[in-house]
């Protein structure tokens, strides 16, 4: 990554989406994690008192497919 683009990401954030019991993990930036807040959003949007935990584990689950990196304990 140049120095321009992780400027712009640094700029922008990004989301660490971590699977504990598969201990994978997938850090998003740019357009995904645009999207990623976006559904978010509307998920709050839903109800007054917010998202139950299924919705939230049922919209996070649509990523876990792109999780690849091993989580690492330190």
């Amino acid at each position: 990554m140049g120095s321009t683009e992780a400027a712009e990401a640094a700029r922008h954030g990004g989301y660490e989406l971590v699977d504990k019991l598969a201990r994978r993990e997938i850090f998003i930036q740019g357009s995904m994690a645009e999207r990623f807040k976006e559904g978010v959003e509307a998920l709050i949007e839903t109800r007054p008192a917010g998202p139950s935990e299924e919705e939230m584990d049922a919209y996070i689950e649509r990523y876990t497919a792109l999780m690849q990196q091993p989580v690492v304990l330190h």
